[in-house]
Order: structure tokens, then C-alpha cells, then sequence
């Protein structure tokens, strides 16, 4: 367990549900993991979980009180899952029964462990664990689905002997190898430490007059996922965002809105002098109309413009500030194809003179605009075989994307 030795968990602030499994005896053993390497730990155990193991003991190791309930039997003292949320640097679940992950998938907040989750905006990790049938049911695995699509990490359950004497996948993954996987998480994070990221996202919108515009149905997702694991990574980040409907702030991001694409090339090319990394995650509008007109355009009055719009081309940014990059610079971009993906990808990695770009096509399910998964491959320039990845939650495809580009050292 190098854990305490490499220092990714330490001052880290760990929220751990135990919920009411008999793994909940290795939950002991990985508190002291957290706590050893430096963590701080609050524990959240469902009212079954108490059945299982005892609360004094968990209190033991992590030198604070368990909460268990909304509110203090004795006192009245409310316990504010709003803050333990947002107190939490990850949210681990070890052991999540099929219960809690069915109410966590689904939202049925009705213990302190549910409630916190829906409230945190920490990585979850999820460590599921019961028995054999259960964890093949299929609604077992649409939820973990579910939680995957939701930004979740998985840690799967290993096989051998179940409680039930019966053998098979469903035993919790050993506490050393979910101390372990966070650690990993907290480690990427200081991967882009120093470096700064300049990320474009979501549609433009040209107008054709005060009420109309020419535009397309991104939703920004893939790019503000970017932007926040990009941040979470360390790196300094300035997001030029087309119209989208309402994001959270990001921690640690800097968001420049823009509406049309020429507005998204002056916000981008301020950014991109300094920057050490640009993805251009944008869906840019490739014409607008020539000619905007002041005021609503009437139908009934064809000499206004509605029944012949003049298209003119708008710029296009990757190549633009590709033209004035200088050495050392990594220019990552996207293709979002209906046909030919592999082969239209790489022709606008060379016309675009991008690094890598990221490719996917609509035709595959759960892909594209609007959704929260996104299914991609990653070719290069240099020659690098092409990468290929499978069906993920945007989050996840943001860490595949930086895991997996062309990262140079800091320019300062």
C-alpha cells in the first residue's frame, strides 16, 4: 500500500458510508488506511449498518462521532448533509449494498448516506458488495449503470466465497485496494499542476436578427467536464463557453461566455498566448448570415431577409490560433461525425495542424450532444496508434481524454 508514502491522501477530507453489509468489518480496516495516510474521515453509517458494526468503533478510528441519523436522539442537533457534502474531498461507499446503490441511482433520499451523496461534489467511489445473484440481477446492473453515467467510480467487486457459502462476484474489494484507488484519483489530480488549459465548449449562435439565430444542439457537457477535470488536475483553466443552459461554477475555472463564434475567437485567442494546453471542445457554427438584421424579420414581408439568408463563413478557431502557436504548445480538438468518423477525423487533425483529436460519431448510442455519455477515440498526429474507448459518463471520458493527450511542462 503506498498510500502514506507517495501523500496524495493527506489533509484530504473523506466522507465514508457503510451500509448494512457483512463487509462492513472491512470498513474498519480501511479507515485506519485513510486515517494513516494522512486523511481526515467522517463516517456516515446507515441505521442496518449499526447491526454489523459498531459505531463506537468506527468513532475509534477516525477520532470523530459517526452520524448515523438527521438528528441527534439526546440534543436535537441537526447534522447538515449540505455541508458534509461539500465538506468531502471524495465520497467513498464501502460496502454499498444493492439498496443503497438502487436508492442512490434513483435519488430516494431517505437516510443521512443518500442525502450526503445527492449533496457532495467530491468523486463518489462506490464499492458494492452482496451476493452473487444480487449483484448479477439486471436492476443491480442498470443502477451501477446508472451511478457510472452519474460520474461514479466503480470499484467492482471481486469473486470467491459469499456469506451465503455460495462462490462468485460480490465480495468487497479488499479495504487496500480502495485506499488505492483513491490515492490514484488524488494523484491525477496534480498531473496538470502548473499548466495552463484554455477549453472551448458548447455551440455558437449567429444571429439573423433580435429573436432568431443559426445554432446546433450542443449542450457544452463534454467541455465543462473537461474544464472540471482539467481543474481537479491542478491546471489553470479558462473556459470560453457558448450558450448553455445554466452550469455550477467550477472550482478553480475561469468562465468566458460568448455567444457567436467570432465573439468565441477573440475570448479564445486572449487566452491562448499563455496557454500550455488548448481543446477545442466547441460545436462552432461553420457560416453565419451576413447581414443581422435590427429588428424582427416578418414572415409576411419576403423582402426582409427570411426567404434568402446570405451565409458567410465564420472562423475557424482551431486553425486559426493553430496558424500562431508557438513550440511546445498541444493543441487537442473534436469531431463529432454522422458518417466516416475515423476517416473525416483525420483529415481535420492535419487540416486543423492539431495534435490529437477526439473522435466521435453519432451513430453510436448514447454519443453526441444533449447526453451524458459519450463514446470516443483519439488519434494522433504524430502516428501513435489510434485509441478507443467504450461507452462513458462525460466525466469519465474528460479523465480518458487528459490521461491520454500530450501534456507539456509548464512554459513559466
Amino acid at each position: 500500500m503506498s498510500t502514506a508514502a507517495t501523500g496524495h491522501l493527506a489533509g484530504r477530507h473523506i466522507v465514508l458510508g457503510i451500509t448494512g453489509g457483512i463487509a462492513a468489518y472491512k470498513s474498519a480496516m480501511l479507515v485506519r488506511l485513510f486515517v494513516k495516510a494522512g486523511a481526515e474521515v467522517q463516517v456516515i453509517m446507515t441505521p442496518n449498518a449499526r447491526e454489523f458494526i459498531s459505531p463506537v468503533t468506527m468513532s475509534t478510528l477516525s477520532g470523530k462521532p459517526v452520524i448515523t441519523e438527521f438528528f441527534s436522539a439526546n440534543t436535537g442537533e441537526w447534522h447538515s448533509h449540505v455541508d458534509l457534502g461539500l465538506w468531502a474531498d471524495a465520497f467513498v461507499v464501502a460496502p454499498a449494498t444493492a439498496c443503497t446503490i438502487a436508492k442512490m441511482a434513483n435519488g430516494v433520499a431517505d437516510n443521512m448516506l443518500v442525502t450526503s451523496y445527492l449533496s457532495t461534489r467530491a468523486r463518489v467511489f462506490v464499492a458494492p458488495a452482496m451476493d452473487l445473484d444480487m449483484m448479477a440481477h439486471p436492476s443491480t446492473c442498470r443502477n451501477l449503470d446508472t451511478l457510472r453515467a452519474d460520474g461514479c467510480i466503480i470499484i467492482e467487486a471481486a469473486s470467491g466465497e459469499l456469506a451465503s457459502h455460495l462462490s462468485g462476484k460480490g465480495r468487497m474489494e479488499e479495504p487496500e485496494a480502495i485506499a488505492a484507488a483513491v490515492e490514484r484519483y488524488f494523484a491525477a489530480r496534480c498531473t496538470m499542476s502548473g499548466r495552463k488549459v484554455l477549453i472551448t465548449a458548447g455551440p455558437t449562435y449567429e444571429r439573423i436578427d433580435p429573436v432568431r439565430f443559426i445554432g446546433n444542439f450542443s449542450s457544452g457537457k463534454m467541455g465543462y467536464a473537461l474544464a472540471n477535470e482539467a481543474a481537479r488536475r491542478g491546471a489553470e483553466v479558462t473556459l470560453v463557453s457558448g450558450p448553455v443552459h445554466p452550469f455550477d461554477t467550477l472550482p478553480g475555472v475561469k468562465v468566458v461566455r460568448v455567444e457567436s463564434a467570432r465573439e468565441m475567437l477573440d475570448a479564445a485567442r486572449r487566452a491562448f498566448s499563455d496557454a500550455d494546453v488548448a481543446i477545442f471542445a466547441a460545436a462552432v457554427a461553420d457560416y453565419r448570415p451576413e447581414r443581422v438584421l435590427d429588428r424582427k424579420a416578418k414572415r409576411e414581408h419576403p423582402g426582409e431577409g427570411l426567404d434568402s439568408i446570405k451565409l458567410v463563413k465564420n472562423p475557424d478557431i482551431a486553425a486559426t490560433l493553430g496558424a500562431c502557436r508557438r513550440p511546445g504548445q498541444t493543441l487537442v480538438g473534436f469531431a463529432l461525425e454522422t458518417s466516416d468518423a475515423m476517416q473525416n477525423g483525420a483529415e481535420k487533425l492535419v487540416r486543423k495542424g492539431l495534435d490529437a483529436i477526439v473522435i466521435n460519431s453519432l451513430q453510436d448510442q448514447g454519443a453526441g450532444f444533449g447526453t451524458d455519455t459519450n463514446k470516443i477515440s483519439i488519434m494522433y498526429a504524430d502516428g501513435r496508434p489510434t485509441l478507443e474507448f467504450g461507452l462513458k459518463s462525460k466525466a469519465d471520458v474528460a479523465a480518458d481524454i487528459l490521461d491520454n493527450i500530450p501534456t507539456p511542462l509548464p512554459s513559466r
